[in-house]
């Protein structure tokens, strides 16, 4: 890329960091200490703002940059991620943003210990949310190395590994300074800007076509390369049986890992009632629902103006299809626009990247201190609200050097991608123990701990011993191969394996379950009644 390129987006991006810098220190002058500060914002946000800040949280780059890629290099097959992640909604609105806004405090394993042994359920459910939430910073901070790859016309690990490294340590600081406060704001403004970038980029590319969708199709499946296999399904999960099971699991993964991921649960604790709650989502599936719709226009025109072949060259994995493709609608490599709708959509989406990280950080280290921290400390009477508080900033620094190492590993591989193993993981380990603790009058201790554990390991081992990590060409580590699970998603042996441990704990469990503590959470979660 051009000086101009470079001087211009590492403007944008500065001020972005400065805007979001200031938003952080006002916060941090303003704050109490308390654990509700920190954790919930005060609960003082209304529908509108957690509605936006919601969408902000999970309009990730693997939304913004990887979807768009998936659909550039693989057309009707990429556009399930766009369907998954929207339809994920309903299950997170009809289901669960509710009750868990009425059962809950702080974090998941509030929602599950309110009728449960505290100490065993505390440590399962905060051990699975720091490993989603980590899996989740790894896709982001992988996206933050592409596009920072790409600016600076640099795709050596030094550039890669300096900008990972400088990711990590900004959302440290948001984090241990403004805690969810100075994160919604910073969601809040991130979400207004990704909006307007994609809507831009979006209008331009209709605009190029006439407002013509049908020549907008018929011009990328003509220079994808693939034809009319483009715009049908199997062109990536196609052909064998295993290809097939892999998308059918990938789909369970993204419907049902969304109601299971950390740093989204916890945004239903920083609105005043469960109504707000329920509000809030409702907000957010009309901004995400339209966001969707719009990356399957840049994906599209990605692969009708830039062309799948040059988007495979700039990275295989197609994460910088949406900054080539500004580049394109902006006059080309070298003219002004071009210079300045790429440093544009650059700076959004490197302030996407930022935002999503200070929201699944946040979510991490309230695990790491609310549940496990807090429950290792109770047992000996020592822990603090503010004692939690100052070891849920310290783990913040500890979740981003672990995100970090991982990041530098995978870096090769689609954001869309990783994200979808979180949603696995979500799904497997979060969702099963979420629902029993609902709706199941029956379940005990037992059933929460197993639920938990026999989803989150079958789902990592399962990974581990997957296409992703060794045995082919676009692994982690290719050179080795351990591969025994075809699937590159576990979703579809995982998330069954996490509802199964749940039931078979519980009805071989000794312990009797508690009737009257199932009522009281029942009506808590129906009505409010009793809710923090």
């Amino acid at each position: 890329m051009s000086g101009d390129h470079q001087t211009l987006a590492l403007l944008l991006f500065s001020a972005f960091v400065a805007v979001t810098l200031g938003i952080t220190t006002w916060v941090s002058r303003h704050r109490h200490g308390t654990a509700e500060e920190f954790y919930a914002g005060g609960r003082l946000f209304s529908p509108m703002e957690n509605g936006f800040a919601i969408a902000g949280d999970y309009m990730s780059a693997a939304s913004f940059l990887g979807i768009s890629g998936l659909i550039a290099l693989f057309g009707y097959d990429g556009m399930l991620y766009s369907v998954g992640f929207l339809v994920a909604w309903l299950v997170v609105l009809f289901l669960v943003a509710e009750l868990v806004r009425n059962c809950g405090r702080f974090t998941l394993a509030d929602v599950v210990a309110s009728r449960m042994a505290e100490r065993p359920v505390r440590i399962a459910a905060g051990t699975s949310s720091v490993t989603v939430s980590v899996l989740y910073l790894v896709a982001q901070m992988v996206g933050a190395g592409s596009l920072v790859a790409l600016l600076l016309g640099g795709t050596g690990g030094a550039v890669r590994t300096g900008t990972v490294v400088g990711v990590g340590a900004l959302m440290v600081v948001y984090v241990t300074l403004g805690g969810m406060r100075a994160t919604t704001w910073i969601q809040i403004v991130k979400a207004v800007l990704l909006m307007a970038g994609a809507g831009a980029l979006t209008a331009l590319v209709l605009v190029r076509f006439h407002g013509d969708v049908n020549a907008l199709l018929t011009t990328a499946a003509a220079h994808s390369g693939h034809g009319g296999d483009f715009l049908v399904p199997g062109l990536k999960y196609g052909g064998d049986w295993t290809a097939r099971l892999d998308f059918i699991s990938l789909g369970l993964a993204l419907v049902l890992g969304t109601a299971g991921l950390p740093h989204i649960l916890s945004r239903f604790y920083t609105v005043p009632t469960a109504r707000a709650a329920r509000r809030s989502v409702v907000w957010s599936i009309g901004l995400i629902g339209c966001f969707y719709l719009m990356t399957i226009v840049l994906g599209l025109g990605a692969s009708a103006l830039v062309g799948s072949d040059a988007v495979r060259a700039s990275g295989a994995a197609g994460n910088t299809a949406v900054p080539l493709l500004a580049l394109e609608l902006g006059g080309g490599a070298g003219s002004t626009g071009g210079t300045v709708l790429f440093a544009v959509v650059a700076a959004v989406a490197f302030a996407t990247i930022l935002a999503v990280v200070a929201g699944i950080t946040l979510a991490s280290s309230a695990s790491v201190a609310h549940d496990l921290y807090a429950s290792l400390r109770r047992r000996r009477r020592g822990a603090t609200p503010r004692g939690e508080v100052a070891v849920a900033r310290g783990a913040a620094a500890g979740t981003g050097a672990v995100a970090i190492a991982l990041s530098l590993l995978a870096r090769e591989l689609n954001v869309a991608f990783l994200v979808g193993l979180a949603f696995a993981v979500a799904a497997s380990a979060n969702l099963p123990v979420l629902l029993y603790s609902l709706f199941w009058r029956n379940f005990t201790t037992r059933g929460a701990v197993w639920s938990v554990y026999g989803g989150l390991i079958p789902a990592l081992l399962l990974v581990t011993l997957s296409p992703v990590v060794s045995g082919s060409p676009g692994a982690i580590f290719p050179g080795v191969d351990f591969q025994v699970f075809p699937l590159e998603n576990p979703g579809l042996v995982s998330i069954p394996l996490g509802f199964l441990a749940g039931w078979i704990g519980t009805v071989t469990s000794t312990e009797p379950s508690d009737p009257a503590r199932h009522a009281e959470t029942e009506v808590r979660s129906l009505t409010g009644a009793g809710a923090v």
